[in-house]
């Protein structure tokens, strides 16, 4: 039971993971082959995909048309003549054959469109064809443009975020490398004891290229292989395409296929096996100083005496109390006392009466035994 068109449509698109701009039946011819062999081509982005026939899901060949130099016909347009296109590519020569000059030309439209990302001149086409052209131009700059590009594996995990489920190993992060081919084959050549497997971006969007260094009888030989993302997986584009769930399972398969002979390039990271004593600063001295010596004099010092002012005690303020001396002391002279008090008193009585005019009378009074007038 054949399997519907519909089926088969959406799962070329899921191998290729490329957009289908053209399609239609040609007749394909290398320059080592003697005939044309039938196929059934179609036009997914920059590719040419060759499959058997049109219920074929998985394509038996194709053409990078990124290498394409030029697209000669190879006889005068002629309307109802069947028409050839020699393909020159980088590496070889390949012959397109299709049954119309008319359907030629929209083979030729198409895939100059696409890799010279314009619109060629003098084609013979209609309008509505020519419409379509300009909408696949639109389609193919935008997919290529570097936004495009895809997204480099998880970094490690000290680096991002928590892990996602779709998350590479170790071992896969530290094989993948943003380099070109022509780097990642210098660092297999420099380095062979580090690995043999380079993983890396490819140069066409939402692909990936694998870059390994093989030895063989002739000596060591660098290889390339292309592996496309799909929404299933990853797609090892080898004469019979395989597929598989994850980059991890793309570096498994070519370990295995190889026999173990080969592993990932892990470049090695050497460490030191001597310590060395670092200079000091030059702000600091290590070496011990011995103490500097004091100046001496260059004159005797000056000796300052006690001034008299020092010697003597401070002179009470005024309106200080001065506590009288001890009425017991032995040394007081008590007649110097008696005399000086009967002096006072007198003086006394003769301010009162000289303020009172009045005259003095005498009296007597007794002090201390001693009678006074």
């Amino acid at each position: 039971m054949s399997v519907p068109p519909r089926v088969v449509h959406k799962r070329r698109e899921t191998i290729t993971a490329l957009p289908l701009y053209y399609s239609g039946h040609l007749l394909k011819k290398h320059s080592k082959d003697k005939d044309f062999k039938k196929y059934y081509g179609e036009l997914r982005g920059c590719s040419l995909f060759l499959y058997k026939d049109d219920t074929q899901d998985t394509y038996t060949e194709k053409l990078d048309l990124d290498q394409l130099k030029s697209m000669e016909s190879d006889s005068p347009y002629q309307k109802k003549e069947p028409t050839v296109f020699t393909l020159s590519l980088s590496t070889e020569k390949v012959q397109l054959k299709m049954d119309s000059a008319d359907m030629g030309e929209v083979w030729r439209g198409f895939i100059l469109t696409v890799v010279k990302k314009e619109l060629p001149s003098k084609l013979q086409l209609m309008p509505g064809q020519v419409l379509q052209l300009k909408e696949v131009l639109t389609q193919e700059i935008k997919r290529k443009s570097p936004s495009s590009r895809p997204p480099l594996p998880p970094r490690p995990g000290f680096l991002s975020g928590p892990p996602s489920k779709d998350k590479l190993s170790s071992e896969i992060a530290e094989c993948f490398f943003d380099v070109t081919r022509k780097e990642a084959e210098k660092m297999l050549e420099e380095n062979p004891e580090c690995g043999s497997i380079i993983l890396r971006p490819s140069t066409m969007p939402n692909n990936y290229a694998l870059t390994l260094r093989q030895v063989s009888s002739s000596g060591p030989v660098m290889k390339n292989y292309r592996v496309t993302q799909i929404n299933a997986g990853f797609v090892i584009e080898l004469e019979t395409p395989v597929t598989v769930s994850s980059l991890k399972d793309v570096l498994k398969y070519f370990i295995e296929k190889t026999e173990y002979r080969l592993c990932p390039f892990i470049p090695s990271q050497p460490y030191d096996t001597l310590i060395e004593a670092s200079p000091a600063p030059k702000c600091l001295n290590t070496t011990a100083r011995a103490p500097k010596p004091l100046p001496k004099a260059q004159v005797p010092p000056m000796l300052r005496s006690r001034t008299k002012e020092e010697i003597l005690p401070n002179k009470p303020d005024e309106g200080e109390y001065v506590i009288p001396d001890d009425p017991n002391d032995s040394s007081l002279n008590l007649a110097q006392l008696d005399d000086e008090l009967r002096r006072a008193l007198k003086q006394r009585r003769e301010n009162i009466y000289v303020s009172t005019d009045e005259k003095v009378s005498p009296y007597e009074t007794k002090l201390n035994g001693k009678t006074t007038i």
